[in-house]
């Protein structure tokens, strides 16, 4: 396992990384695991290097719903730099793979020790806010076939493939609407040529035509993904 396939990772000066590496351990995702329960806290900073996760919540008795995924791109953990208040969210494996991690007071420790790891972090942590705040808006704007599409190029681009694993059962879940909704969606984007699905394995066919299809919200976060993340090494130690 690189562990340089992290985005964030990559960004470190070489001093930085290699300080951040060294306390950490390579450990596998499998799928569905969960690595942190609601309103618990996190015992680890999560660095995916070839997995993912879902950051999902509930509300009362209602089925669980996705608000945010994290994968290469990213970290599961910037929030340790604000408190130590449980997480307000579930955190399940949604792509089984690999990542590194690190025991939450070691992460303080680095962040406070190196202003090019607080910078990444907090960063991060804006970007988190803003797509958020984004997931909200186009669960309540945009039908369930454009979210579909967009939820299936977060996948992809994570997945690092053009095959995984997904049910619809599992989709609906995600989007908080009816397995019905899902199954006449997925059905759709099949029949166009944009996907194929059997035995519980989703293809992306047409990433073209699936970006032409999915809600403004998948253009909106990329954009804002490149605004905020940092091209270059910063400025290492304190």
């Amino acid at each position: 396992m690189a562990p340089t396939h992290n985005t964030l990772i990559r960004q470190l000066p070489t001093v930085d990384r290699q300080q951040l590496i060294a306390r950490s351990e390579p450990v596998t995702l499998t799928l569905s695991q969960v690595l942190c329960e609601g309103h618990s806290p996190l015992s680890h900073a999560y660095f995916p290097v070839s997995g993912f996760v879902s950051l999902v919540v509930g509300v009362d008795e209602h089925p669980s719903l996705e608000v945010g995924m994290v994968g290469h791109e990213g970290m599961l953990g910037s929030e340790l730099l604000l408190s130590t208040q449980p997480m307000p969210w579930r955190v399940v494996t949604q792509g089984a793979g690999n990542c590194l991690r690190v025991e939450a007071e070691h992460f303080r420790a680095l962040a406070a020790q190196s202003i090019a790891l607080r910078s990444v972090c907090q960063r991060y942590l804006m970007l988190r806010l803003q797509q958020l705040s984004r997931a909200a808006a186009c669960e309540r704007f945009h039908t369930i076939g454009p979210r579909l599409a967009r939820w299936l190029l977060m996948s992809h681009d994570r997945a690092q493939a053009d095959m995984f694993p997904v049910t619809h059962v599992f989709l609906a879940l995600m989007l908080g609407v009816r397995r019905v909704g899902v199954t006449a969606a997925a059905g759709a984007l099949q029949r166009q040529g944009l996907i194929a699905y059997r035995r519980g394995k989703l293809t992306v066919v047409d990433r073209p035509a699936l970006e032409r299809a999915a809600c403004s919200c998948y253009r909106a976060d990329c954009a804002t993904y490149q605004q905020l993340m940092p091209k270059r090494p910063e400025p290492s130690r304190v």
